[in-house]
């Protein structure tokens, strides 16, 4: 199925939004244990959970506005940060920042959450891993949201975003400095408000007083992994194409990942996959408007989805 929605006038206004809970888990790799950080929103009452997981080198705090939708509809979110992004410590082997070691750690999220099923909100590379752990036999997720990503990813995308990687500063002087390079390199979001570029600043930096900057939230060395088999022209089809349970894809119609002919493919080999599709922006729409987070709601909730 296919639908898509205009933006509509009026924009949602980031607020001091807190989740009830802090956390963390330990994972662990092929060489030691790290610490994974997480949010949590929510009743706890909630047997089956959402789980928000962001983009390459993004952070839980991405899903504050659709989680505190969620949140006053009686709705438990998890959003936790990957290893090498956010609050999560960096791991000590830049060659482990690949897929496995994130299914395995998210698969330890949910069994720390020692509930039966969740609903997922994967955007990109959170998307990929959710593809994934929702194509293997006994998984627990119920419904997938995959934002803007699909089972295939070209090589010519891949080395867009090694590049971006390697040029990623570490560090801004001031914070101005720092939104002014979000506000670049995150353009495709689309025409947000100055609040909501402050969002997402304010958790993508960390001031310290030992250097005097403020500090990206992300290990530059992520983009190592791109050395790795899963990243050359990622395909991931065998998955997708298991996946028992309803789907949901987000499309930014300006998006450079995801194509129109990727999403159709996407809907011919799994008829359990719908998609919407958004005009104002590329990758990703960032679940900042209303008009985006009503949409996953609705989903997440058992709505039907869109029709043709």
């Amino acid at each position: 199925m296919d639908h898509i929605v205009k933006k509509r006038r009026g924009v949602s206004k980031p607020s001091r939004l807190q989740p009830e809970r802090q956390g963390s888990i330990v994972g662990l790799s092929a060489s030691s244990f790290h610490r994974l950080s997480y949010v949590d929103w929510g009743s706890v009452d909630d047997e089956t959970p959402v789980i928000c997981v962001h983009g390459l080198t993004r952070q839980g705090r991405d899903f504050d506005l659709l989680a505190a939708d969620l949140r006053s509809r009686g709705r438990r979110v998890v959003c936790p940060d990957l290893p090498g992004r956010g609050r999560s410590q960096w791991l000590d082997d830049p060659d482990e920042y690949a897929l496995p070691q994130y299914c395995a750690d998210m698969n330890a999220l949910i069994a720390r959450l020692g509930v039966k099923q969740v609903d997922w909100v994967g955007t990109s590379l959170g998307g990929l891993i959710g593809i994934i752990l929702a194509g293997m036999p006994g998984s627990p997720i119920r419904r997938l949201v995959v934002n803007d990503i699909g089972p295939y990813v070209a090589s010519t995308g891949l080395v867009r975003i090694g590049q971006y990687l390697r040029e990623m500063p570490e560090a801004f002087p001031t914070f101005d400095e720092a939104e002014a390079y979000f506000r670049e390199i995150l353009a495709p979001y689309g025409d947000l408000t100055d609040a909501q570029w402050r969002l997402i600043t304010e958790h993508s930096v960390t001031w310290s007083d030992e250097e005097n900057v403020f500090l990206t939230l992300c290990d530059k060395n992520i983009g190592k992994a791109f050395r790795n088999s899963w990243f050359a022209s990622l395909n991931i089809w065998k998955f997708w194409d298991e996946i028992p349970v309803p789907i949901l894809i987000l499309h930014g119609v300006q998006s450079d990942l995801l194509t129109r002919q990727l999403t159709d493919e996407m809907i011919a080999r799994n008829p359990n996959a719908s998609v919407v599709r958004f005009e104002e922006c590329g990758h990703v729409p960032p679940l900042f408007e209303p008009h985006q987070i009503e949409v996953v709601r609705k989903f997440l909730m058992g709505d039907p989805p869109p029709s043709r």
